[in-house]
């Protein structure tokens, strides 16, 4: 996606600030960090603590199938995934609607200033 630019060829910040992000763009990076933050939490806490699911266990009445074992790493990776697309997918959506709105605010406003004005002038 190529950044807007204005008439002399340089990109406009607030263009660029008020720019909607991509949802699907966040969602698999944030899926992505956060299943694998499982896998690699999962991993450690076998390695360093073997036989005990302390704290971590209670992620498998959240995730099926997860149970912390180098197995269930690799079910906390899928969850943790899905679990973080959705959750990216679901902030780049409310954020691009909350940018929508204000700006549709902004703009409303400005028109009913100018018809206030031109009303004036009647």
């Amino acid at each position: 996606m190529m950044a807007p630019q204005t008439d002399d060829g340089t990109s406009d910040p607030t263009t660029l600030a008020f720019a909607p992000i991509h949802k699907l763009a966040l969602g698999v990076s944030v899926g992505l960090v956060a299943g694998f933050l499982i896998f690699a939490l999962t991993l450690g806490y076998v390695a360093l603590h073997p036989g005990d699911g302390g704290y971590l266990r209670l992620l498998d009445q959240y995730f099926y199938g997860y149970t912390v074992s180098p197995a269930g790493a690799l079910v906390g990776l899928f969850w943790g995934f899905v679990t973080g697309f959705v959750g990216g997918w679901f902030l780049a959506f409310l954020r691009n609607l909350a940018i929508a709105v204000i700006i549709f605010a902004f703009r409303t406003k400005a028109d009913l200033g100018e018809t206030k004005d031109f009303l004036d002038h009647i």
